[in-house]
């Protein structure tokens, strides 16, 4: 059975007391409209049409880097990256958080594009 999966965004991860700076330096370099997102208040959109960006607060851990994959089948996903050498590191709801060979996190969700977008960027894996 195959399924489908694609690269989301980049997530910049910061500490709350540094997020309204980030915020406003990340917008500014990115020349993106900054917006908090309504259902998940912990990101910031970042929309600027190159590449998906988003900034989310977190606690702990100091600033870093993340990216998104987003798929129709989250088993299947994750189960890929896993034989990849990816290994798991927590689950909050429908997001898997993975840790990739060399240490860089990377989140797994379930589609959040429109059908149409995801349709014609998304890769299909055989397995």
């Amino acid at each position: 059975m195959s399924h489908r999966s694609r690269l989301f965004a980049v997530i910049i991860d910061v500490p709350g007391v540094d997020r309204e700076a980030a915020t406003r330096f990340w917008a500014a370099a990115l020349g993106a409209e900054a917006a908090v997102e309504e259902h998940e208040p912990q990101f910031t959109s970042l929309a600027h049409g190159l590449v998906a960006a988003a900034l989310q607060e977190i606690e702990g851990d100091g600033p870093r880097y993340h990216l998104d994959f987003e798929t129709d089948d989250l088993d299947a996903e994750v189960g890929r990256l896993r034989a990849l050498g990816a290994e798991p590191v927590s689950r909050y709801l429908d997001c898997h958080v993975l840790r990739a060979p060399g240490g860089h996190l990377l989140c797994v969700i379930p589609r959040h594009t429109d059908a149409a977008l995801f349709d014609a960027t998304a890769r299909t894996w055989d397995g």
